[in-house]
């Protein structure tokens, strides 16, 4: 399978998540934004908070609603990409794009965190990419587990 497909498998993994009246944490990046595509092809009733303004266009574009943290301080579940996720730990290098901000704040508001991410992401140690300014930080989550490939890791908090 070519990254491209492992990446769509990602998404569609986490997308199979998400269920009618959810608040949904929109991720950023390449993999989200496949899972949104796919997310709009099923036409949920949901909400959707974003980690980013190219993800809050590519929202409205798709048809999908929007709604800030103000207005849902919860949220029910979040999906995002990584950069690096490491084998063992699960611990994760988010950033690179330049979201980390929204990414962790959106993702410390979901009850559920679900990381997509294909083989490519996955190494033996974190580090060794470059990061643009103050971009890339560690993730160490509690209650990290690994779910069926490809969708690599996802985080709950209760």
């Amino acid at each position: 399978m070519d990254r491209d497909a492992l990446k769509r498998a990602a998404a569609a993994r986490a997308v199979e998540e998400i269920r009618d009246g959810m608040v949904v944490g929109l991720g950023s990046g390449s993999t989200a934004e496949i899972a949104l595509a796919l997310l709009a092809e099923r036409k949920p009733k949901i909400v959707g908070v974003s980690t980013s303004e190219r993800t809050s266009r590519l929202a409205r574009q798709l048809g999908l609603t929007l709604a800030s943290l103000d207005d849902h301080p919860v949220l029910d579940l979040a999906i995002d990409g990584a950069d690096q996720v490491e084998r063992g730990t699960l611990g994760l290098i988010k950033g690179l794009g330049g979201a980390l901000l929204r990414e962790k704040i959106v993702a410390s508001a979901a009850r559920r965190l679900i990381v997509m991410v294909d083989d490519s992401k996955l190494v033996d140690r974190l580090g060794g990419i470059a990061s643009p300014g103050a971009g890339a930080r560690r993730w160490r989550g509690s209650r990290v587990r690994a779910c069926n490939q490809p969708c690599a890791a996802a985080a709950s908090r209760s």
